[in-house]
């Protein structure tokens, strides 16, 4: 069975401001490295990538008051690749969900 590569975008307003300048953030597996997740943006979304960074965020210390005291946990870490594109290219992550509306509108 082959990995999956690219687990989800990040959708926030800092990764929507930084797509507005050809950069795109996902969520990738742990252990691919920059040339696997570039080839895997390049044939799942069609577009040309110009360089690729990645970073392990890690996860945060999460705390929850009971009526037994206080409950920590941690939330889990994620490898994040942030993807530069060539110039004059973009992905429209909702263009799917807006071609659904109109067809049943």
């Amino acid at each position: 069975m082959a990995k999956s590569v690219l687990i989800k975008p990040i959708i926030s307003e800092k990764a929507d401001a930084q797509g507005k300048k050809g950069k795109y953030s996902f969520v990738v597996d742990k252990k691919t490295n920059k040339i696997e997740v570039k080839k895997a943006v390049e044939a799942m979304y069609g577009v040309s990538v110009a360089e690729v960074n990645t970073a392990i965020i890690p996860g945060k210390v999460k705390s929850r008051n009971t009526r037994s005291g206080a409950v920590k946990g941690r939330s889990s870490s994620y490898k994040k690749a942030v993807v530069t594109l060539v110039d004059g290219e973009e992905i429209n992550f909702f263009a799917a969900t807006e071609q659904e509306e109109e067809t049943a509108a």
